[in-house]
């Protein structure tokens, strides 16, 4: 088991991105973005200089946080994109020696029904998804966030039973804020433990973020990992007591949140939240009995 994280939340340059990692004492990021754009979108030349950084500072990629089929793609639109995307991540990927690829199910289109989510196109572009990852000897794995796959836990059933090969990465926040479109309206709030333990048989990856639903504002406050509703501390020593040998990743939401521009803080306090945040993650998994299985 190792720790890691998507360190755009500690700083946007890779440079201090390493430099939270090592702080730390780990020896994983999960990329996402470099100076606000995600890595499979940089060019050539700046893919170069970050992967040069990384491989002199003794840091890998574990996983490529991918916009793929995320919550800003709509699945009404042209497959162009995505299939474009996932043509550029694959090398890098290889690159780096990532194994791991984020990925999701498109975004909810609005004004319809959960029976009514084109999920017969979206099950067909994640097979080709699935398919060529998978040839090219890597893992997508659908994240349960604000997309088809998100609305619950049955939808996400519904992706492992019509994408053959599709594993998941579990966020134990995301259900916190999340409607359960399983239920009827007004939709309430999802169970983070419901959700995990129905799908937890699939899950080959974790992220870690934890909050709380404020039902009267509309808003998540984000807190640190085990003082929220996401069950993080249950869901952890559920996973570990079970054996999980894979990564864990921070991705804290303290200090900016990646799809909320409005959410910003100083680059001091984004780089010490995200440190202090990796710090009492370790804290929490040696409380469960499991420190012995931290690696870097």
């Amino acid at each position: 088991m190792y720790l890691t994280g998507f360190a755009d939340e500690a700083a946007d340059g890779i440079d201090a991105q390493i430099k939270a990692t090592v702080e730390l004492g780990w020896s994983n990021i999960e990329a996402r973005n470099v100076d606000g754009r995600n890595i499979h979108d940089l060019s050539d030349a700046e893919f170069d200089v970050v992967a040069g950084k990384l491989q002199d500072a003794g840091v890998s990629i574990n996983c490529f946080g991918s916009a793929i089929a995320n919550w800003g793609k709509q699945i009404t639109d042209p497959n162009d994109a995505t299939a474009a995307e996932v043509a550029r991540a694959i090398p890098r990927m290889q690159r780096l020696g990532a194994k791991l690829v984020r990925i999701m199910s498109y975004a909810v289109i609005e004004g319809r029904g959960p029976e009514d989510q084109m999920a017969e196109e979206r099950f067909k572009r994640l097979r080709e998804i699935q398919s060529r990852f998978a040839d090219a000897g890597l893992t997508p794995v659908h994240e349960n966030c604000m997309n088809y796959g998100g609305m619950g836990w049955p939808y996400t059933m519904r992706l492992i039973e019509n994408v053959p090969g599709l594993k998941l990465v579990f966020d134990t926040c995301n259900p916190v804020f999340t409607d359960d479109r399983t239920k009827d309206q007004p939709y309430p709030k999802q169970s983070a433990w419901e959700f995990y333990s129905n799908v937890k048989e699939h899950v080959a990856y974790i992220h870690i973020k934890d909050g709380i639903w404020y039902a009267e504002t509309g808003d998540t406050k984000y807190t640190y990992p085990g003082e929220g509703s996401g069950d993080v501390k249950r869901i952890l020593t559920d996973l570990l007591d079970g054996g999980y040998d894979g990564g864990i990743s921070i991705e804290p939401h303290l200090a900016v949140v990646f799809h909320d521009d409005s959410v910003g803080s100083s680059d001091e306090v984004r780089y010490d939240n995200y440190v202090e945040y990796g710090r009492r993650l370790a804290e929490l998994i040696k409380e469960i009995g499991h420190g012995d299985k931290l690696s870097s």
